[in-house]
């Protein structure tokens, strides 16, 4: 049965559905570093005609953030969150993707068409008629956040995910991010260029990043010249969430007697390069969550909640998976990387039982 006619939603003045505007602006607040990542991503976009950049990185590693902070820097982007409510059916990303496309690039469509969420059709024949009209050096950029979080069950099987082409037009790229997978896994059949970049294969520079963020917090913030004057002439700073927490987390260290390097190595380290970690627990540590800086006890309640929805994706309540409990256990207790033979051993199960269940947990853990 066809979709019913459905006007182009309602958009913003810069070009995002209010419901992404405020993700934006949330994800890119306080970023920090990954020039590596937007140099690779420049690099690709003058070396093709088009296609499509993958992030591929672990639960925290600063994705998201990634993407929006390319955004925000280039508003032109076109931008979808698969990571919302609601946002991860195939249905709604094309309803919701062809209606920016056409706003943006006032396209003749005064509703999109009756059957527009009966696959790529209406979708491909868009990104055509843009490509033509693309001057030389224009790019249509399409970013999608979250792949991993895309309902399979919302589309046929054997499509590709959210119905993206197979073949791309000139100009045309799409930016996608996803925790990491199995390449037979991937739910995608692309033949046109493309090209990966895994947090994971950038220890140094993860962990370069994550002192600047940290360093961030402890930096003053610099004061806002007076508008229409001169560059000498400059206003006290808002007091806002910034300065506040540049202000309590500085006063804690010092009462606890805690120098600004100590406080950044030793948290670089807890962290494990990891963003949604690092920033949970600042702002615990400066909203006084901890009797002191490393008392480390508990979880905030926004990690705690976080960390949660990973369990219950890793062991679904409502179905659960054998041996998974004891598998996870094993896991719990080491100190060290282990390997499948070993857990194996220590649960008394067959090896092909352990393998089944690593496998869908491949997003939440490290391979050496």
């Amino acid at each position: 049965m066809n979709s019913p006619p459905r006007p182009p939603t309602t958009i913003n003045s810069r070009g995002h559905p209010p419901e992404f505007e405020e993700i934006i602006q949330e994800k890119s607040h306080n970023f920090v570093g990954r020039e590596f990542v937007f140099t690779a991503i420049n690099n690709f976009l003058h070396r093709h005609n088009q296609g499509y950049f993958t992030i591929i990185g672990a639960p925290g590693s600063g994705k998201s953030a990634i993407l929006t902070k390319y955004v925000t820097d280039n508003p032109q982007v076109i931008y979808y969150n698969a990571e919302l409510e609601g946002k991860n059916r195939a249905d709604e990303f094309l309803v919701n993707i062809c209606t920016q496309l056409i706003n943006q690039h006032s396209l003749n469509y005064a509703s999109l068409p009756d059957n527009t969420t009966d696959g790529s059709w209406f979708f491909s024949s868009l990104l055509q008629q843009i490509s033509d009209e693309l001057e030389p050096d224009q790019k249509l950029i399409i970013a999608i956040d979250g792949l991993n979080c895309i309902d399979r069950n919302s589309q046929p099987p054997g499509t590709n995910l959210f119905y993206l082409p197979r073949y791309l037009p000139d100009g045309v790229y799409f930016l996608l991010t996803r925790r990491p997978f199995l390449l037979e896994k991937s739910g995608l059949l692309i033949e046109t260029p493309s090209q990966s970049l895994d947090l994971a294969d950038y220890p140094e520079q993860n962990h370069q990043d994550i002192q600047a963020y940290i360093q961030n917090y402890l930096t003053p913030l610099t004061p806002l010249p007076y508008e229409g004057r001169g560059e000498q002439d400059y206003s006290p700073p808002l007091v806002g969430e910034g300065l506040e927490e540049r202000s309590n987390l500085k006063s804690c260290l010092s009462n606890y007697q805690i120098s600004e390097q100590e406080f950044c190595d030793r948290l670089t380290t807890l962290s494990e390069n990891n963003f949604m970690y690092l920033s949970q627990v600042i702002s615990a540590i400066t909203e006084n969550f901890y009797p002191e800086p490393f008392w480390y006890n508990q979880l905030p309640p926004g990690l705690e909640a976080y960390y949660q929805q990973h369990l219950h994706k890793m062991i679904p309540p409502e179905q659960g998976m054998k041996y998974s409990i004891d598998v996870l256990n094993v896991l719990i207790q080491q100190q060290k990387a282990i390997s499948v033979d070993a857990i194996t051993q220590i649960i008394d199960t067959d090896e092909y039982e352990v393998e089944e269940v690593l496998e869908n947990w491949l997003e939440f853990l490290q391979q050496q």
